[in-house]
């Protein structure tokens, strides 16, 4: 039961738990007269979490943040340090999840008490808080995991149709922050400009702007050449090579819609990089069904849990269908990783590149590939990677498959004594800024 609670009440729910508690009790004891601080500075809580949430999602912060572990925490710590540092640089989307949600809370505080004394404030400022706060709203309900998870194609045409309106609350911030900052309650009137600069809210926004901008300094449209082995999958391949464990972002138009996937590499040195894209959407499917010659992308890369495998001596990668794209680059450019995956039809669903590359790189004694479809049957699961864990003298598994699959392996290894972690299907895995993240930056 314990173990249960351990696997269901991850990190990031902890972080997410933590930072939505505290705020909501700077809420409380401010709405309730006990603290008057943040009745005068709202925005400074509004934007000092926004700016937190914004800053743990870039991927230039993400990128330094591994680089800086990697370097410095290789193999040389105990084990149970390497696993805390990464738990959490993997969970921290509970840091981006609570901050957001707070933030929005914030907002929405500082609209009551906007709207409370409205008589001693121009109409322009009631009108753009109350703007921000139904467009972050929105946000909240356009993020919730059921319509993600169960109506992708609802998902997926929001992302097309509001990525301007995303923009415009970055905008509608500034004019919101810079009206309220320089209002007067004595004259009624914008005359204090030069007190704008002098406010915690001012400098966060424009932290939050700078972070949101410079992954677009990267964006670029790029030639692709798309294999279509199946119906099922089309296999991406982009010029240059890659580090392993890293995430890249694709899509059609440069600023509406992004969509991430593993990247697959045999090195930074190598001339290409491939993406394994099971249809699931509609942008998927047009993949497979009109392969398109060029996609826009961005060029700096997110770093996953696997840009964490440098850190351990010997390590499990287990990967089922096309979560074989987040982790077979660990296990090409790192000769200590175990390769398990774990699917039906494999070399005609995946085509001959992907099995190329494993047949290249992978002795033998280096992975286990379970075909249901050939062999009858599907794997237990928990037996086959404790006995490569066994065999390999691994430190660590990590587990990319779906939320019955991953929660399943992540009992029964840990149950085992081994640390695993596996991909993220918290309640809150996509918050409310989450989406609008994916468009702005």
């Amino acid at each position: 039961m314990w173990l249960r609670f351990q696997v269901y009440f991850t990190l990031y729910k902890r972080f997410f738990t933590i930072i939505l508690t505290m705020n909501l009790i700077g809420i409380t004891t401010a709405g309730s007269g006990h603290w008057q601080y943040p009745r005068h500075y709202t925005g400074a809580f509004i934007l000092g979490n926004l700016v937190i949430a914004v800053l743990v999602r870039n991927e230039l912060f993400g990128r330094i943040l591994y680089a800086v572990i990697n370097y410095f925490f290789a193999k040389w710590p105990p084990l149970w340090f390497r696993v805390a540092i990464t738990s959490t640089l993997q969970h921290l989307g509970g840091v981006h999840s609570g901050c957001a949600i707070s933030g929005t809370l914030w907002l929405l505080f500082k609209t009551c008490l906007l709207f409370i004394d409205a008589a001693n404030y121009n109409p322009a400022i009631l009108v753009f808080s109350i703007l921000i706060l139904i467009a972050l709203c929105v946000t909240i309900i356009c993020a919730l995991p059921w319509l993600r998870d169960n109506h992708h194609n609802i998902f997926e045409r929001h992302h097309r149709l509001v990525g301007w309106y995303l923009w415009s609350i970055v905008v509608d911030s500034w004019i919101f922050t810079v009206m309220s900052d320089s209002y007067s309650l004595d004259t009624h009137d914008f005359s204090r400009a030069s007190h704008v600069i002098r406010q915690q809210d001012f400098w966060f926004l424009l932290g939050m702007t700078i972070f949101i901008m410079i992954p677009w300094f990267t964006v670029r449209r790029v030639p692709v050449e798309i294999e279509v082995p199946s119906p099922k999958v089309a296999i991406v391949k982009f010029k240059r090579g890659m580090q392993q464990g890293l995430l890249a972002r694709i899509g059609h138009r440069p600023v509406m819609e992004y969509h991430a996937f593993g990247t697959i590499s045999e090195g930074p040195e190598a001339d290409c990089h491939y993406l394994i894209a099971g249809v699931q959407g509609d942008f998927t499917r047009g993949l497979v069904e009109n392969p398109p010659t060029h996609l826009w992308t961005r060029e700096l890369k997110f770093a996953a849990v696997s840009h964490c495998s440098t850190l351990y001596r010997r390590g499990v990668r287990v990967c089922t269908g096309t979560g074989l794209g987040a982790g077979l680059s660990t296990c090409i450019q790192n000769p200590n990783w175990y390769l398990i995956w774990m699917g039906s039809d494999q070399e005609k669903t995946f085509g001959p590149t992907i099995s190329g590359l494993i047949k290249k790189h992978l002795h033998p004694g280096r992975v286990t590939l379970w075909d249901s479809k050939a062999r009858g049957c599907r794997a237990d699961t928990v037996k086959l990677i404790l006995d490569v864990c066994k065999i390999w003298e691994a430190e660590v598994v990590i587990i990319t498959s779906n939320l019955a699959g991953s929660k399943e392996m992540m009992e029964g290894v840990k149950e085992a004594g081994i640390p695993a972690f596996g991909t993220l299907f918290d309640f809150c895995e996509r918050s409310p800024l989450d989406f609008f993240w994916s468009q702005m930056t």
